[in-house]
């Protein structure tokens, strides 16, 4: 560990000022509790809101997991780890069961989680009626008042030009019955695992300076109309080209060399487990 920072970077009173903030989350899910966002050597924009949870809840027993689009290898989940280790000495870990806190970028692990498991999101854009309204004095009134037509419309004239709706990720929530929830930028596949979850999931914006949550047992649904059900991506008739799975999200790659296309699974620690194991 870096004897020249506190552990894990951040003062005490700073992770004690989030720790407060991320309580009042999980009593209010879905509700977004405003927060001091702290300075990080990372630019605000590149998952800080997620670190500062991270680095206020790590303790010296916790085994990380850092993934970026589901992977465990990529540029920013690796330099997160490195960032985290350098000043903590925390264990790390690509294998989802061991894991007892787990930073993500933009999915959601295919092996289930559990009651002892945090899942913490970076999210860049934590108000789901940015879309619709820009003012963050009005979209405060409107959630104040379960005011959410413009959201729906949004939703009804998507449906009448393009004959679905046609938002890809970031697919708006209902918490609670409560309040609307922009579920950070996860494939709309992923949105059905925030539903009776049983890991504690914890959303961080450190530029927009907000943190929210989603506590297990709570109940989410993908907005959607009575008479036109919520779509997620189907991969029918397609399976990873390394484990064979076809229940998970694939991400499409092109080889530069020849042009085919092939698929292969976005959680690589799932991929691997099933490979290695022969069992999903």
């Amino acid at each position: 560990m870096n004897k020249n920072y506190n552990f894990a970077f951040l003062d005490e009173g700073s992770k004690r000022e989030i720790r407060r903030t991320i309580l009042k989350a999980v009593a209010i899910p879905g509700y977004q509790v405003p927060f001091g966002s702290r300075e990080l050597p990372i630019g605000r924009g590149w998952g800080t809101g997620g670190i500062q949870i991270t680095l206020s809840l790590i303790g010296q027993e916790d085994v990380l997991k850092v993934i970026d689009q589901g992977s465990d290898e990529s540029v920013n989940a690796v330099n997160i780890k490195k960032f985290v280790q350098s000043c903590t000495d925390v264990r790390t870990t690509s294998d989802t069961h061991k894991a007892t806190l787990i930073q993500t970028r933009h999915r959601i692990p295919e092996i289930p989680l559990t009651n002892d498991q945090i899942l913490v999101f970076q999210v860049p854009i934590p108000e789901p009626l940015r879309i619709v309204e820009p003012r963050e004095e009005v979209t405060k009134k409107m959630h104040a008042e379960s005011d959410y037509a413009p959201i729906w419309l949004q939703l009804y004239e998507s449906i009448i030009k393009y004959k679905k709706v046609t938002i890809s990720s970031e697919y708006p929530c209902m918490v609670e019955n409560r309040y609307i929830m922009n579920p950070s930028p996860i494939p709309k596949f992923d949105n059905d695992k925030l539903n009776d979850s049983e890991c504690l999931y914890l959303f961080g914006a450190g530029r927009e300076k907000k943190i929210y949550a989603i506590p297990p047992h709570t109940k989410v649904v993908s907005l959607a109309f009575d008479d036109i059900p919520f779509e997620k991506e189907d991969f029918k008739g397609k399976c990873c080209r390394l484990c064979g799975s076809s229940d998970t999200y694939l991400d499409e790659i092109i080889d530069s060399a020849t042009g085919e296309k092939y698929y292969q699974c976005s959680d690589t620690s799932y991929c691997e487990e099933v490979r290695k194991n022969g069992v999903r």
